[in-house]
């Protein structure tokens, strides 16, 4: 309750108070966008089949939620700030299996709570050069990329992506003025939120950027265990050097509530990382570590888990084609990235379906995506068969 003048003469007036301005500067959190819409139509009771959040409703499998109980401790203590020893070698473990790239588990594999985090505090470990103040990053792309360069007081530079480029992050694109300004140049492959695919040519094109211009490539490659044709290739098998490749159990175990991920690379760069994130404590208690490391040590629920996407995948694009909807790239992820109708902007259309039940992010929500729409691969497959019913329905 306010007390009237003397609170704020002792305390500051609400309104008043200081913000850091790069609140201002950057979009509502889509999440928390599409649950208020979505809390209101269930409050009058619309049924809905949720596409918006990339969160699916596959069970984490058996074996993980073992693996945490049984090292919930008595006694809670501080966990370490780097993750545990066996989960980084764990992690080493993956990285040799998947992509073939050999890395010390101490000098060069850092522990996070998830990839967002990660994503967010990242600038912050480098910043400090003047003339090295713009952070590069694909547009449309991943809303937290441009979040932490603001809060960084770092200068994003958004690159527009388009499907006649294959959606692919060109450093010719950025100009040579800029890349010798930037100081992260983040890459996505597989690509949130179109699913596109990088050759491993585009990446080698990227890796001698990096090494002719002096900047780091932050690759998100929290998708490449979600593919529908060739294995995607990770950034680290091209080159360490001014490298940083960012990995999460979210959607490859079905860990997003756990919050559990990984940095590897360059050991100098991870070297400034663990002088930074030992402060903000960001670090996952234990008993997640414990249930990651059995996460990246087992490579048959990935697969299981692909297999589902793909018949979400491969349902929806065949009613796509029969109702004339086109999804561009689409080749990764749990993704589908659809054009919208004739006459309709990425708004109208995304409101359209919300209004019938089916959720849906506009492409803006990520950037230069007008006339698109994301379509998450969360729910079941047997919601998707009635949501694809009511799709029918509004689309008429």
């Amino acid at each position: 309750m306010r007390a009237g003048p003397e609170f704020d003469i002792l305390y500051g007036s609400v309104r008043n108070t200081p913000k850091n301005p790069a609140l201002s500067q950057v979009q509502k959190n889509l999440s928390v966008e599409i649950d208020e819409r979505r809390r209101a139509l269930a409050a009058r009771g619309v049924r809905l089949f949720d596409f918006g959040i990339g969160d699916p409703k596959e069970p984490t499998p058996a074996f993980i939620r073992e693996a945490l109980r049984a090292a919930v401790p008595e006694v809670s203590q501080y966990p370490s700030a780097f993750g545990t020893a066996p989960l980084r070698r764990s992690i080493a473990g993956y990285l040799r299996r998947r992509f073939g790239v050999t890395v010390d588990p101490e000098s060069q594999v850092l522990a996070c709570a998830g990839a967002k985090e990660a994503i967010f505090h990242l600038p912050l470990a480098f910043a400090g050069d003047p003339s090295r103040r713009k952070i590069v990053m694909p547009d449309p792309g991943y809303p937290t990329y441009e979040v932490g360069a603001r809060f960084a007081g770092l200068e994003p530079v958004k690159v527009p992506l388009t499907a006649a480029r294959r959606f692919l992050l060109e450093p010719e694109d950025v100009g040579e003025e800029t890349l010798r300004q930037t100081l992260i140049f983040w890459i996505s492959y597989p690509h949130n939120p179109t699913g596109a695919v990088a050759p491993r040519d585009y990446l080698a094109r990227v890796g001698e950027a990096a090494l002719r211009y002096g900047f780091v490539v932050a690759s998100d490659e929290c998708y490449a265990d979600i593919y529908y044709g060739e294995r995607p290739a990770s950034m680290l098998e091209v080159q360490l050097e001014n490298v940083l490749a960012v990995h999460s159990c979210s959607k490859r175990s079905g860990m997003t509530g756990y919050r559990s991920g990984f940095l590897a690379g360059d050991p100098d760069l991870v070297k400034v990382l663990r002088g930074v994130r030992s402060h903000p404590g960001v670090s996952s208690p234990a008993f997640v570590s414990a249930a990651a490391t059995a996460a990246w040590g087992d490579d048959a629920h990935p697969a299981e888990r692909r297999e589902i996407f793909r018949r979400k995948r491969d349902r929806f694009l065949r009613f796509f084609a029969e109702r004339g909807l086109v999804a561009d790239a689409s080749e990764a992820t749990l993704y589908l990235w659809v054009r919208v109708p004739a006459g309709e902007t990425s708004a109208s259309y995304a409101l359209r379906l919300l209004e019938g039940g089916i959720v849906v992010a506009p492409g803006t929500a990520f950037g230069a995506g007008e006339g698109y729409i994301r379509v998450a691969l969360v729910p079941t497959l047997e919601e998707c068969e009635e949501a694809i019913t009511a799709w029918k329905r509004i689309d008429g």
